[in-house]
């Protein structure tokens, strides 16, 4: 999550989490027909035809679902397994599903990179300067 991300209200990360898990989870999701369950009224907003800055570009970002995705509303006193999973921390681990690297962790492996053409004249120039 984002530091400006952090500072939505619980309303905004409802709508955040399901674009997010739409994301997520694609490849399971395309061209199935599904529910998305929440305590959250709002999320149905999702479909109001004069959204703000934020709700158009999560509208945009989950209308290829639009056709299959079907948004319910389940009361929270019904609902009593929903907070117990998205209240549950996970360490950013890469066994974490969820993982996100930080910066400070290199992008590509170093160790598996192949380093045959060190003893070429280009690779000697640049070594020598």
């Amino acid at each position: 999550m984002k530091p400006t991300e952090a500072r939505y209200g619980a309303i905004q990360m409802e709508h955040l989490f399901l674009v997010w898990a739409l994301k997520k989870l694609h490849y399971y999701l395309d061209g199935s027909f599904f529910e998305v369950i929440t305590d959250c009224n709002a999320v149905k907003l999702l479909n109001m035809k004069t959204p703000n800055r934020h709700m158009l570009r999560w509208q945009i970002s989950i209308q290829e679902y639009r056709g299959n995705m079907t948004i319910v509303h389940k009361a929270g006193n019904i609902h009593k397994n929903s907070d117990g999973l998205s209240r549950w921390e996970l360490p950013n681990t890469p066994d974490n599903p969820s993982y996100v690297p930080t910066s400070a962790e290199p992008q590509i492996p170093t160790e598996g990179i192949n380093i045959t053409y060190v003893g070429t004249e280009f690779f000697e120039e640049v070594i020598e300067r």
